[in-house]
């Protein structure tokens, strides 16, 4: 294999002369993810050497100084005039790290180096946990809405160390793990990682003497009572959100949620569908056929229906916005259907009565005409 000052930097990259620097970096992207020396394990020293030859090419390319002396005077005319051709600069760094970092976990200082301009870095401010509260409600409350407490047990910040863990007045001591730097460097190939110290978190510090009330976690378990609105309407399955309600987070960090997740439960009268109302109500023969004022129970008490005569057993009638309210505004409807009830047993007074009625209010129970198309699918059906 040639040394790295025996290629040409476009012919690597596969570019043209005239390339642009969007076109330069984007093929120094996909030889740098080709090329890495994890994702070739069974051939690293050749992904390595490649791996250099491209961060090598665009260091150059990318330079605007650089890649004019070399296409004039070639890698001869980069040595005399003291560049350094198989150096790599801080914008290969900034470059690198914005393709692998989120990929291989690459932090701000690879290839034994810095970025540009970082210098220590403190621990990263990290969100608090997101909490769940499983809420048992009423049909009726559901309905209507209701302002109720809820009894949690979250993990705050210990108020005698103030979330630090260390026993007032102890203080700080360097951590012997990082030296004080907050990360850790690990060796990958030719090129080392950095990531954040697991003693410190990162904070390049570690406490001397723990804290009696939390004994040095920082964090300790209070029972908490918070007042919760429920909107009129919700359903089962219906999640609250309460911003900054989770547990503290942690360097600064802000707080988790508290979710509260709805179970309603099921009303022994009427259905719901949405935000609509459905029930069935019991009505004799009499009252289908004559029609009546009935009670008939509601969410807000007992009203007056009024059942118009001839009703039909089946029959639905609908009463519009006396359902739920939506939540995202409007109500929904109420849906009566109405079921004449027969009577399983009579006395003999009723007997006679309806012995002497049925005469009067006779009905055909045959089809008017027996070629009609009910017969044509009943032969259907039975063959």
């Amino acid at each position: 294999m040639a040394s790295s000052t025996e290629f040409d930097y476009y012919e690597f990259l596969g570019v043209a002369r005239d390339a642009s620097g969007d076109q330069i970096k984007s093929a120094y992207r996909k030889a740098a993810l080709k090329w890495h020396p994890d994702r070739n394990p069974d051939n690293k020293h050749e992904a390595e050497e490649n791996f250099r030859r491209a961060s090598e090419s665009y260091s150059v390319l990318s330079d605007a100084q650089k890649r004019s002396v070399y296409d004039r005077f070639g890698h001869a005319g980069l040595g005399n005039r003291g560049f350094e051709s198989t150096g790599f600069n801080s914008t290969v760094f900034e470059e690198f790290q914005d393709i692998l970092g989120d990929l291989f976990g690459v932090d701000d200082a690879f290839f034994g180096g810095a970025r540009r301009g970082a210098g220590k870095r403190g621990a990263r401010g990290q969100r608090g946990a997101d909490l769940r509260y499983d809420m048992a409600l009423s049909f009726e409350d559901a309905a209507t809405g209701v302002t109720t407490k809820v009894r949690l047990t979250r993990r705050e910040n210990c108020e005698t160390c103030h979330g630090i863990g260390a026993k007032p007045g102890s203080g700080m001591s360097t951590c012997r793990t990082c030296g004080g730097r907050g990360q850790m460097a690990y060796q990958q190939g030719f090129f080392s990682i950095t990531r954040t110290c697991p003693a410190c978190q990162g904070t390049g510090q570690v406490i001397k003497e723990a804290c009696l009330s939390c004994r040095g976690l920082g964090r300790v378990e209070r029972e908490r009572v918070l007042e919760v609105g429920v909107p009129a309407g919700v359903d089962a399955g219906t999640r609250l959100r309460m911003p900054g309600q989770g547990e503290p987070g942690t360097n600064g960090g802000p707080a988790g949620d508290l979710y509260i997740f709805l179970d309603v439960k099921e009303h022994r009268f009427f259905e719901r569908r949405g935000s609509d109302l459905y029930c069935t109500i019991p009505v004799s023969f009499p009252q289908a056929a004559l029609g009546a004022t009935i009670q008939m129970p509601t969410l807000k008490g007992e009203e007056d229906f009024e059942i118009p005569e001839g009703t039909q057993s089946g029959q639905i009638f609908r009463q519009k916005g006396k359902g739920l309210p939506n939540p995202h505004g409007g109500k929904g409807d109420l849906y009566v259907s109405v079921r004449i009830v027969t009577p399983s047993k009579v006395s003999r007074e009723q007997r006679k009565m309806l012995e002497q009625l049925a005469p009067l209010l006779k009905v055909e129970n045959q089809p008017a005409e027996r070629s009609s198309s009910f017969f044509d699918k009943v032969k259907d059906i039975f063959g």
